[in-house]
């Protein structure tokens, strides 16, 4: 009889056994070293602050940019994210990615390469849409910021940065 019990329990706990998930090594190192992390004086007017969230799981994501006002190069971004390991590297690939770049370029970097890049699965791919929208809020607020300095328009900054994204 102990022998049958023992048995069962076997097979009981070999059939409710919970696999690990298993996270792509760069997802492991950009959450292990995450570039780029800290923040700038968000009253800076070189300083363009995109926070977005995602209330379903939590996740919320603060990406910086600083931007030459000559050259309009992002010469510089940091981020702070609070959320699991998907996003922390998803912040932390955007902030690379965007270093360099002039800002309508970057609208043009879609959550798609960020997640191919960091293979994420499926059930996390929100995260790498959290990153995209971050860059496009940082890149908005810079332009408003900029249009309140020089006396323009609000919208006409937001108009050409949609005209520069091809999200359609």
């Amino acid at each position: 009889m102990l022998r049958l019990l023992a048995s069962e329990r076997l097979l009981l706990s070999q059939r409710t056994r919970i696999l690990p998930r298993f996270y792509h090594e760069k997802v492991i190192d950009h959450f292990n070293n995450p570039r780029n992390v800290g923040s700038f004086d968000k009253n800076d007017p070189a300083v363009g602050t995109g926070l977005v969230g995602a209330p379903a799981c939590g996740d919320v994501m603060k990406l910086q940019i600083k931007v030459d006002d000559t050259t309009g190069e992002i010469i510089d971004a940091r981020f702070k994210t609070f959320g699991c390991g998907s996003a922390i590297a998803s912040s932390s690939v955007a902030t690379e990615w965007v270093k360099g770049k002039q800002m309508e370029e970057v609208l043009t970097i879609k959550n798609t390469e960020i997640a191919k890049h960091l293979s994420l699965p499926p059930v996390k791919l929100h995260c790498s849409m959290l990153a995209e929208d971050a860059i496009k809020a940082a890149v908005k607020d810079y332009q408003t910021k900029r249009a309140k300095l020089s006396g323009v328009s609000e919208t006409e900054p937001v108009e050409q940065a949609a005209k520069a994204c091809s999200c359609g």
